[in-house]
């Protein structure tokens, strides 16, 4: 007799998923894509009005079941209260195929985005940027905010979003958590302004970030359908390296990345994949003065490394 398929609830998730657990199952992800042993499915995205629902499935190596992860995202939920995104992830049995866990997704996406984006600052951010700059103040800013605390000692970060009350309350809540001076800025130019991290988690159809400073690294995540397009052709014009998660997905789905190849600010040749910068297929960051950007789209091996390493697998 099997045992019957384990339900793991967002609080479930997020006890068992840490965020060092988190940025580990993120670097561990993005190598094994890398090396070839993870594989992944086409992103699947449908658009219905507004809202959008999305559909991934991976494996993360030969020893480890397929993880498939169902995604609807509904930018008004913010009026309702709700999270913008929620999902559902179920995990597959690597021996039998059978259903081995039912997992909230909500939570599990949350944690694995902003890991992943930490993996990503600390292989492209000097070890000395510790200033930030987030433009946003949902989940994922806030998400973002904790990761990145992971990786490098932030001594500031200054938070923008259209509306104040929001931001301000953000700024208290992430304040009183971690040991780092967290403010809201009155625009995005006063958010950036000397900062030499940049975390864009917006929702936005139209460029919010254009050209920043020297030696900054920028990170979107807001970007992950192809009207969505927070960043502008002109920064990643100005990045060298443009570095994805992954290059084919990032080419259909990140609106920046498609507005920059639309304009010719950047060709596909020229975009690194995360993966290939750890393992040193591709160059990251060589100077300090290099304006870096890493945009995340959120690939289907991010939850399958999650989801494993919730369940104790990875």
């Amino acid at each position: 007799m099997t045992n019957p398929p384990e339900t793991w609830t967002d609080e479930d998730v997020r006890a068992a998923l840490d965020p060092d657990t988190a940025i580990a199952s993120q670097r561990t992800a993005f190598r094994a894509l890398s090396d070839g042993r993870a594989r992944m499915a086409e992103k699947v995205a449908l658009g219905v009005g507004a809202n959008t629902a999305l559909g991934y499935l991976s494996t993360l190596s030969p020893d480890h079941g397929a993880v498939s992860k169902l995604v609807a995202v509904h930018p008004g939920n913010g009026s309702l209260g709700l999270p913008a995104i929620s999902a559902t992830v179920l995990v597959l049995d690597a021996a039998t195929g059978r259903l081995r866990a039912t997992l909230a997704g909500t939570a599990l996406t949350e944690l694995r985005t902003a890991a992943g984006s930490a993996v990503a600052v600390d292989a492209l951010a000097p070890r000395g940027a510790d200033e930030l700059a987030v433009l946003g103040s949902g989940v994922q800013a806030r998400a973002h905010v904790r990761a990145f605390a992971r990786v490098r000692e932030l001594r500031a970060v200054r938070l923008y979003s259209r509306n104040r009350g929001r931001r301000e309350a953000a700024a208290r809540e992430l304040d009183a958590e971690l040991d780092v001076d967290v403010r809201p800025a009155d625009s995005p130019e006063a958010a950036v302004r000397g900062a030499a991290l940049v975390a864009t988690c917006t929702l936005s159809t139209d460029p919010v970030l254009g050209p920043v400073d020297p030696g900054t690294t920028v990170i979107s995540v807001g970007g992950f359908e192809p009207h969505r397009r927070e960043v502008a052709p002109a920064l990643v014009r100005q990045a060298a390296p443009v570095v994805v998660d992954d290059v084919e997905t990032a080419a259909g789905h990140a609106g920046p990345i498609i507005a920059a190849l639309e304009q010719g600010a950047v060709s596909v040749e020229e975009l690194h994949s995360l993966g290939d910068v750890l393992t040193g297929r591709r160059a990251g960051r060589t100077d300090e003065e290099q304006v870096i950007f890493y945009n995340s789209v959120g690939v289907a091996v991010q939850d399958a490394a999650a989801a494993h390493a919730v369940l104790g697998t990875l």
